[in-house]
């Protein structure tokens, strides 16, 4: 193998009440690699990164840093023997700006003061950004970021630890593909002064593109570790979800009938303007665009959650007002959102309550929740959508991201909608997640119904879209059918241009 080991975690065991999260897993790195971690949502995955940060107590097993047994007993710990990680989900504090967020818990104060020394935490911040190349000014709002600028964030921060390992969870699950590059550029950097990176991914590029090696793991256990220049993208997703998946876009011919929702000159003073589309009856209309080109401000529009100055939006043929999400879900629309975890998940709830709280008023009467109906319902989506929790009542937050995207397009479905937008409904989920997503998607435009598709994912919007709309700073530039539909020509609608 050529490197030393940092770490080796060996016979890890872990089980919650109703499910044995690890049996027996093995993790080898060698020291100034990348070691990609792969399986599908509910593989164990996280809940090995969460024994490893000391978040969880191992039930059985023994782990090994830089030569030592350790036994972290939360992240600070792990942090101060030099392992970081970059979560997945965003842990960044919106109300502050990116220096604060930065710095936060480790402030840089005046010395024998405890005063914050802001001048000096600045110009450490700025100076850290600028040999990342990221171009954000350290005293901007959190809030005011996009997801992917704050992500970029996240990374940096995880950097600034300068730890000896840092774990990165999907990092590029929510930026942009200039952004992937800067992160690659990055993470050679990091390879280049020894240390070593954890690269947790559901993305086949990425991993021949900058792995040394990969672990598989398949429902709690370990399955393989080998060379990533020894295996390839079949046999990965063989080992991966223990069978062969043919066909990932499952598209299918579907009768594509009337028009069920027309847009005009759909307008958001300085954000998106005189946008118009059509969507018919059993079409898949994919939304392309470089992330802040507005794909998801007008599906945002069309919700109600946006303000609109101007435009109309018809449904069946006839003019509707939609100012509130109300409005839209009245109006049978439904709208599952990028951000699962800020404007989808409702985290401290649990899966049946997350599961029902769309439609809840169809399960009331005089007031009251009938529970046993909303029991019923959320097992049936739970079955349907083949949701991994031990039961309806477990927390939500207690979910993989894949299951937790599941149990958000179960929501929806309950709400019988007609019209399902559906905004990176695979950003952060396995393939085998993905294939049952799209398979899904594939089977509500048979039934009739209109189906509006934003990814960042081109191959997606290729695999899966009838016709292709393509967004660029605002405005839709052009849409074109599924037969002329090419990545060239999306990218290069997506800057602008037509010819």
């Amino acid at each position: 193998m050529g490197k030393e080991c940092i770490l080796k975690m060996e016979g890890i065991s872990k089980s919650f009440p109703g499910v044995k999260a690890l049996d027996q897993v093995n993790l080898t790195v060698r020291k100034g690699t990348v070691h990609a971690v792969m399986g599908e949502n509910g593989a164990g995955k996280s809940t090995l990164m969460k024994i490893l940060l000391g978040l969880y107590p191992q039930d059985e097993g023994t782990v090994y840093f830089k030569g030592k047994e350790v036994h972290f007993n939360n992240p600070r710990d792990a942090l101060h023997n030099g392992l970081a990680m970059i979560h997945q989900e965003l842990s960044t504090v919106r109300s502050r700006n990116v220096m604060q967020n930065i710095y936060l818990g480790k402030e840089i104060t005046y010395k024998g003061t405890g005063v914050l020394n802001n001048k000096a935490m600045y110009a450490e911040c700025k100076t850290l950004f600028e040999s990342l190349g990221i171009g954000i000014d350290p005293l901007t709002p959190m809030s005011s970021l996009s997801v992917s600028r704050q992500q970029l964030c996240e990374i940096a921060k995880a950097i600034s630890y300068n730890a000896d390992l840092i774990i990165m969870d999907e990092p590029t699950s929510a930026i942009t593909e200039s952004e992937v590059e800067l992160l690659f550029k990055m993470i050679d950097d990091l390879l280049k002064k020894g240390i070593t990176i954890i690269y947790i991914t559901h993305k086949m590029d990425e991993v021949f593109k900058i792995a040394d090696d990969v672990s598989v793991y398949r429902d709690g256990h370990f399955i393989n570790s080998v060379p990533a220049k020894e295996t390839n993208q079949a046999e990965l997703i063989k080992m991966m979800v223990g069978r062969e998946l043919s066909q990932m876009f499952p598209k299918e011919e579907v009768e594509i009938k009337d028009t069920l929702l027309k847009v005009e000159n759909l307008s958001s003073e300085g954000v998106f303007e005189d946008v118009s589309f059509e969507l018919r009856r059993g079409e898949i209309l994919g939304v392309a665009g470089l992330i802040g080109a507005g794909r998801s401000e007008v599906m945002e529009g069309v919700f109600g959650v946006r303000p609109i100055s101007k435009g109309k939006i018809y449904i069946d043929g006839t003019e509707v007002t939609i100012r509130t999400p109300r409005d839209a879900i009245r109006n049978r629309i439904a709208f599952l959102t990028e951000d699962r975890k800020y404007n989808g998940c409702l985290l401290p709830l649990s899966v049946r309550e997350n599961t029902v709280i769309a439609s809840l008023a169809k399960y009331c009467r005089l007031g009251f929740i009938n529970r046993k109906v909303c029991n019923e319902k959320s097992k049936e989506m739970q079955k349907a959508m083949n949701i991994k929790t031990p039961t309806i009542e477990q927390k939500i937050m207690n979910l993989s991201g894949g299951n937790q995207q599941k149990v958000l397009v179960g929501r929806w479905l309950l709400t019988d909608p007609n019209i399902l937008i559906v905004d990176e409904p695979t950003r952060g989920i396995d393939v085998g997640a993905k294939s049952e997503i799209h398979k899904l998607i594939t089977n509500l435009a048979k039934q009739g119904k209109g189906i509006i598709m934003i990814s960042s994912e081109l191959p997606e919007v290729l695999g899966m879209s009838d016709r292709v709309m393509v967004m660029s700073e605002g405005k839709l530039i052009g849409t074109m059918n599924r037969e002329e539909a090419t990545q060239e020509k999306i990218l290069l609608y997506a800057t602008g241009k037509t010819e």
